[in-house]
C-alpha cells in the first residue's frame, strides 16, 4: 500500500507552514509538506524585508493585515515562536497633490474597514515622524503607528514547529513534480521522485511557482514571479533604529533600518539615486553591494492573493498571488485556508474578492496600493 496522508501543501515557505499549522490545528491528521528546498526559508520567505501593514487601499487587504495582526498579537502563546513583530509605524509620502489624494482615498477605506490609528499628515507632520525626508518635496502623506516590522524566518520557524507538535510532517529536499487526477477530476495522489502520496487534500502554497503545480492539474492559475532587489549599506548610524517604514506613493521607493543598515527599494528605479535625492543623511553612505540580495514576489494580475479551491478541481486549494504581500498576510491565509478546507467556507474573513475564478469569471479587483 502506497503512503498516504490527510493533506498535502506543496510548499514549505512561510504561507505553507502557516497552512499547516492551521489544517492540523483543525484536526486535520497527517498533513505533510513538501519543499524542494534543502532546509527552511531557502525560498522567498528567507528573502522578504519584514514589513507589516494595514494601510492598504482595498478593503480585503485592510481586513487581511487585521486578521494576520491578530495572529502575530497572539503569536507566542499560540505556537511558541516570536514573530519579532515591533511597531514603528509605515509613513506614506505624497509628492503632490494628486498623490495625497490618493492617500486620503486609501485612508477612507481604511478607516472604513476597521484601522483606528491610521491618521492624514501635513507636511510638517510627515517630517516629524521621520525628520530624514526633512529637505524633500512633500505634499504630506499618512501615517500608522500599529504598522511595523516583523521576522518572516521566525514566523515560519514558529508555524513549522507548532504544526509538527500537532502531527504535520515538512520534508525538505523533497519536490513534487505531478499530480495523479482521478476520474472526477479531483486529484488522488501528489507525485514526488521517490513515490506518491494519496491524499483528499492539496494546498498549493508554492508561491512564486504556483502556476506550474496548478498546471498539473490542467489549472491556469495566473501568478508569474517577479524579482526585486534589496540594496543595502555598509552598517552606519544615520538614521535611527526606531524609524518607521518610509514608502513614497509615486514610485514606490521605500527604505527602513535594519540590523544597524540600511535597506533601499525601488521598484523600477535606481534605489540609490532616490535615496540620496530624498534623503540627505545618507548622502555619503556607502553601499555595501555584497549585502544586497534578490527575491520573487509571486504576482497575480491584480496584485492580489489568490484564494480557495481550484475551478473544476476541488480538493485543490490556492493561498497564492499575494504579490509581495505573503508573509505579512501568512497568519490569515493559513487560517482561511483551513477554514475553506474543514468548513466549506472562510468564516474569519469574506474572502468573495480573492476568488480564483475572478479572471475568467469577471473583472479582477483594481490594482491599488
Amino acid at each position: 500500500m502506497g503512503e498516504t496522508a490527510g493533506a498535502v501543501v506543496v510548499g514549505g515557505g512561510v504561507v505553507g507552514a502557516s497552512v499547516a499549522y492551521h489544517l492540523a490545528a483543525r484536526g486535520v491528521r497527517d498533513v505533510i509538506v513538501l519543499d524542494r528546498g534543502a532546509a527552511a526559508g531557502e525560498g522567498s520567505t528567507g528573502r522578504a524585508t519584514g514589513g507589516f501593514r494595514v494601510q492598504f487601499a482595498h478593503a480585503v487587504d485592510v481586513r487581511l493585515s487585521l486578521l494576520a495582526r491578530a495572529a502575530l498579537e497572539r503569536f507566542a502563546d499560540e505556537t511558541g515562536g516570536d514573530a519579532g513583530f515591533v511597531r514603528r509605524g509605515y509613513l506614506w509620502i505624497a509628492e503632490d497633490d494628486a498623490e495625497l489624494r490618493a492617500l486620503h482615498d486609501a485612508l477612507a477605506v481604511q478607516r472604513a474597514n476597521g484601522v483606528t490609528d491610521a491618521v492624514a499628515l501635513d507636511r510638517e507632520g510627515v517630517v516629524a515622524r521621520n525628520p530624514a525626508v526633512r529637505d524633500a518635496p512633500l505634499a504630506g502623506g499618512t501615517f500608522c503607528a500599529s504598522d511595523g516590522f516583523i521576522k518572516p524566518l521566525q514566523i515560519l520557524d514558529g508555524y513549522r514547529r507548532a504544526a509538527e507538535r500537532l502531527g504535520a510532517t515538512f520534508r525538505w529536499g523533497v519536490e513534487a513534480n505531478a499530480f495523479d487526477i482521478a476520474r472526477d477530476g479531483r486529484i488522488a495522489a501528489v507525485r514526488h521522485r521517490g513515490g506518491a502520496i494519496a491524499t483528499p487534500i492539496v494546498v498549493n502554497a508554492a508561491g512564486p511557482w504556483s502556476a506550474a503545480v496548478a498546471s498539473w492539474a490542467s489549472v491556469a492559475l495566473p501568478v508569474v514571479p517577479l524579482r526585486r532587489h534589496v540594496t543595502v549599506t555598509a552598517p552606519t548610524a544615520a538614521l535611527p533604529d526606531a524609524m518607521p517604514m518610509t514608502i513614497y506613493a509615486g514610485d514606490g521607493f521605500h527604505f527602513r533600518v535594519r540590523d544597524g543598515r540600511v535597506l533601499l527599494l525601488a521598484p523600477d528605479a535606481d534605489p540609490v539615486a532616490a535615496a540620496r535625492a530624498r534623503v540627505p543623511a545618507l548622502a555619503n553612505v556607502a553601499i555595501d553591494r555584497d549585502a544586497g540580495w534578490s527575491g520573487l514576489y509571486e504576482m497575480s494580475p491584480d496584485g492580489h492573493a489568490i484564494v480557495g479551491a481550484a475551478p473544476g478541481v476541488p480538493n485543490l486549494y490556492f493561498a497564492n498571488g499575494s504579490s509581495g504581500h505573503g508573509v505579512m498576510h501568512a497568519p490569515a491565509l493559513g487560517a482561511l485556508i483551513a477554514e475553506i478546507v474543514v468548513d466549506g467556507a472562510a468564516r474569519s474573513l469574506d474572502v468573495s474578492a480573492l476568488r480564483p475564478d475572478r479572471f475568467t469569471a469577471a473583472a479582477g479587483i483594481a490594482r491599488v496600493l
